[in-house]
């Protein structure tokens, strides 16, 4: 044990502060990475590994995640290690004709402002889909949908932010945050001792708001828990990601036409194929505080929901399954922003289900704001405090 000093401390070593870590190293700072466990050891080991234009709000959420996809194309090159990068596009189906109609006005947004988007009709799934169910609509596709392995690009971003001069402490737990007398940052306390800096990010997910009440602040990030299956390896059913249209509806929190457990849970079908040749399917969204254990109503209900757009998927074996804890934000979009009150305290968290979509174009921007850089993107709707503005 012994005290250090920094430019930059991240708290997190997930994806997001793994990306931010290594954006700042390419820029020359000396970086230190804190983290309680292990890298990629939280959500971002309990996810898929998608990088989606698809299920993003049309507008500045859209335009954010097809930065991020253009950026991970370049990581791709750059990285020291390979990540299962694929991009095959994705798709979501509709059930129904008033889920085709709410998708047509989708795609119309999103190529209005420029995104490979387009319609699909029941012969288009039936031609590439030959195991779906016969009595689905249609759908729709963005093309430029990617895929990578999230846990290998996490350790692909780490070791090569560790090549660049990234010092990586794992099992180190943060105990305090120091801040001068102007209330700005100065230090990290750690379990293996200090650490001076006058810049921290809190890039620690689900526990971002512990960390903000460190520095006296109320950070609103809660954990939403989500369930994914694993399936043996099997024929191919598929080559590229399918959701169900009404995931958007569960995402966002609207209204949809589903049994009462299906929107109890928030299940709603994602099919994932791997590099591995098996599959992934989820998914649930519910608030049940930092409890991880399995629940075996939801399994169920995931299963029954895949069935019901992939009958095949009854004579498939399930390896095993596994959930996570994603950080949700009540507008859901995550927040990457300085801290006007707390000079020196950054935030990148809150991504929830997004968080290895949007880690690229995250750790580039808060590389961009810490050093005080014009920003690849505007940051104005995911500033920390755009939650005190709405406040009576």
């Amino acid at each position: 044990m012994g005290n250090e000093t920094a430019d930059v401390v991240v708290i997190g070593g997930g994806i997001i502060g793994m990306a931010t870590s290594y954006y700042l190293s390419k820029l020359g700072l000396d970086v230190v990475v804190v983290e309680k466990g292990e890298i990629a050891g939280g959500t971002s080991s309990k996810c898929d590994g998608n990088i989606l234009a698809i299920d993003k709000e049309p507008g500045f959420d859209s335009q954010m995640s097809l930065k991020s996809q253009e950026l991970v194309t370049e990581l791709v090159k750059e990285l020291d290690e390979e990540f299962e990068y694929r991009a095959p596009g994705s798709i979501l189906v509709c059930e129904n004709e008033e889920e085709m109609v709410a998708a047509n006005a989708w795609v119309e947004h999103q190529k209005q402002a420029g995104l490979p988007f387009r319609m699909l009709d029941r012969n288009d799934i039936k031609s590439e889909w030959k195991y779906m169910a016969d009595d689905i609509y249609g759908g729709l596709e963005c093309a430029t949908d990617s895929t990578v392995n999230p846990v290998l690009f996490t350790y692909a971003l780490a070791v090569t932010a560790k090549r660049l001069g990234v010092r990586l402490k794992t099992h180190t737990t943060v105990t305090k945050i120091r801040l001068d007398a102007n209330g700005a940052v100065e230090g990290v306390e750690t379990s293996s001792g200090l650490i001076y800096t006058k810049q921290v990010v809190n890039a620690a997910g689900v526990w971002s708001k512990h960390i903000g009440q460190m520095v006296g602040i109320e950070v609103p990030i809660e954990p939403r828990k989500g369930h994914i299956l694993v399936s043996s390896r099997t024929k191919s059913i598929g080559t590229r990601k399918v959701m169900e249209f009404s995931y958007l509806m569960s995402k966002f929190g609207k209204e949809r036409k589903v049994d009462e457990e299906t929107e109890k849970y928030g299940v709603a079908l994602v099919f994932e194929p791997t590099a591995s040749q098996n599959f992934l399917i989820g998914s649930s969204r519910e608030f049940v505080g930092f409890q991880t254990q399995i629940n075996v109503d939801v399994i169920r209900c995931i299963a029954r929901r895949a069935i019901r757009f992939f009958p095949v998927m009854k004579d498939i074996p399930i390896l095993r399954s596994y959930c996570g804890l994603r950080p949700w934000t009540p507008d859901h979009l995550p927040i990457v922003s300085r801290v006007e009150e707390v000079p020196g305290f950054y935030i990148a968290a809150g991504h929830e289900g997004d968080g290895i979509s949007l880690a690229a174009i995250t750790g580039k921007v808060m590389s961009e704001l810490i050093t005080d850089q014009k920003t690849t993107i505007t940051t104005d709707p995911l500033r920390y405090d755009r939650f005190q503005k709405t406040e009576v």
